[in-house]
């Protein structure tokens, strides 16, 4: 069966090639302007196959491509592949690119290339490892397609290359994809919408990101990460701004086009600003708040210990301490695959209920000895202010907490080890949690990830939920693993919410995502 990039369907005769899709290189559309940027932090690794940061993310998907992408719906549809086929029994799949796609070089991408950056990303990516695991080869059979053959049915192969979850299975051209995934590239070089500035990059005060003159768009609408990306300004200038209380102010005076997080202490006075507009969504584009605990180390060693603090967590009380007005928040949320979503389920949460009383009886009889939990806090960060009023309960509860603020760096820095941590409070993209096999606490059971949790039952059922046949049986798996997963806390959740964007009505089309997207948006004059 013959797919392609504008839906049509057409049967293949036996070993015939791949057939082209027709996409045809839309008129380019006249690039002006310059847009000011400030997004929720500095980017400072470059290299999308090597870490999770949603920041490297947002570089990555306006200097780099994929060979799909997800839409708004959250299905996957074609991006740099023109079309594909499946074999009956779904162990052979063809590619074929895009005619005309380049590297910001000039080079021309080809299969081979892309080959070698799946080969690349995949063993640093849980859902990667399992791709990899599965292929027993890939071949390119020409300079514009390749063939990747299965040892068994990988009904998720799609998911995996369109997925839009740090790690990015980006591609890179071959000189970049040889580089082992142990060390970071330090040439950027992809074939995505803009391209990098490197002799323009001022670090701690500007990235440019310049319009990639050669890039070639789809032609169909612009849908999340996936459809036409037609750039219509000159440059993005990636600002970086002392604090959000400044990049609040410039966004009002008018300095700066859009500001990624809007402080929540703010948004009565941005929403009366002349000229801007906040832009909130809910569901996947929601955040999911967790409090990563640490395995390894006593206290949480001990499962009973942890299983408590499902009785000490209260998302209702977190988000109004972060100031986050009703609209932009979930009611009380028990799924760890986010609520409002595919996979939401409240299997195994059903005493996942602030309890202080009960807590305080099930920290004994599990035989808390007074040992302390270090719990790291961002200093100034809405995730500190989630985590004291944990822990406060916490203490209500009979813990000895020992609180230690420190910045997200030095947190990256000590999690590593596998002492001197008990907790840490972060929040994620919903885009990165709504799924077992890319939810970062789940879909790390049983791996070298910090917190180091482990139920073996996990990694089995994870493999499951990649066979499964439809959407029916995942969410079946999907519950299955949430109920193991209340009883491991790998995690606790302290709540869904949304973190507004603001922009400058001056921009027109903006692509309406929790991830900041610069591809379709036009500045008006």
């Amino acid at each position: 069966m013959l797919h392609n990039g504008t839906g049509r369907r057409a049967i293949l005769a036996g070993g015939a090639a791949l057939a082209s899709s027709g996409i045809i290189r839309p008129r380019e559309a006249r690039a002006a302007g310059t847009l000011d940027i400030m997004l929720e932090s500095e980017v400072v690794i470059l290299d999308p196959h090597v870490i999770t940061a949603a920041i490297t993310r947002t570089f990555a998907t306006h200097v780099f491509d994929t060979l799909f992408a997800m839409d708004d719906n959250g299905q996957i549809q074609p991006q740099m592949v023109e079309a594909w086929e499946t074999s009956p029994d779904n162990l052979t799949w063809r590619f074929r690119l895009r005619e005309g796609l380049k590297w910001h070089d000039g080079a021309p991408v080809t299969a081979a290339e892309c080959m070698l950056s799946l080969q690349r990303w995949a063993p640093r990516d849980p859902l990667g490892r399992m791709l990899e695991a599965a292929t027993a080869s890939m071949t390119a059979t020409d300079a514009r397609s390749f063939t990747l053959t299965l040892k068994e049915p990988f009904p998720l192969l799609l998911q995996v290359l369109g997925k839009p979850n740090a790690p990015l299975p980006v591609m890179m051209p071959e000189r970049l994809a040889r580089v082992p995934n142990t060390q970071r590239i330090t040439e950027i070089i992809g074939s995505g919408p803009f391209r990098f500035r490197a002799d323009l990059w001022r670090p701690g005060n500007i990235m440019v990101l310049e319009r990639f003159a050669d890039y070639v768009p789809r032609r169909e609408a612009p849908s999340f990460l996936s459809g036409g990306k037609v750039v219509k300004v000159d440059q993005l200038n990636l600002r970086v701004l002392p604090d959000q209380l400044t990049g609040a102010n410039a966004l009002m005076q008018n300095e700066i086009h859009y500001m990624q997080y809007l402080p929540f202490d703010m948004l009565p006075r941005l929403e009366r600003a002349r000229g801007v507009q906040l832009l909130g969504l809910g569901g996947l584009h929601q955040f999911q708040g967790n409090f990563r605990l640490n395995h390894a180390a006593p206290p949480f060693d001990n499962p009973a210990i942890r299983r408590v603090l499902w009785k000490l967590v209260d998302q209702g009380a977190i988000l109004t301490a972060l100031g986050v007005p009703e609209r932009f928040r979930a009611p009380q949320c028990a799924s760890f695959w986010m609520c409002d979503a595919p996979y939401s389920t409240n299997a195994g949460g059903e005493n996942a209920k602030l309890e202080i009383a009960a807590a305080r009886a099930e920290l004994r009889a599990a035989g808390y000895r007074g040992e302390p939990v270090i719990a790291m806090e961002v200093s100034g960060s809405i995730s500190q202010t989630a985590s004291m009023v944990l822990v406060q309960n916490m203490k209500d509860a009979g813990f000895n907490v020992d609180q230690q603020v420190m910045d997200w760096g030095t947190v990256l820095a000590r999690r590593v080890r596998r002492d001197g941590w008990s907790m840490f409070s972060v929040y994620s993209n919903g885009t990165d949690m709504f799924s077992p096999l890319t939810h970062f606490y789940v879909a790390s059971t049983c791996a070298d990830f910090p917190g180091w949790s482990c139920d073996e039952r996990i990694p089995r059922l994870l493999q499951a939920f990649a066979r499964a046949p439809d959407e029916a049986a995942r969410a079946r798996v999907a519950a299955e693993i949430q109920t193991i997963s209340y009883e491991l806390t790998p995690a606790v959740m302290w709540g869904q919410f949304t973190i507004p964007a603001g922009y400058r009505t001056s921009l027109r089309n903006l692509v309406q995502s929790s991830y900041p997207i610069f591809w379709n948006v036009e500045l008006a004059a």
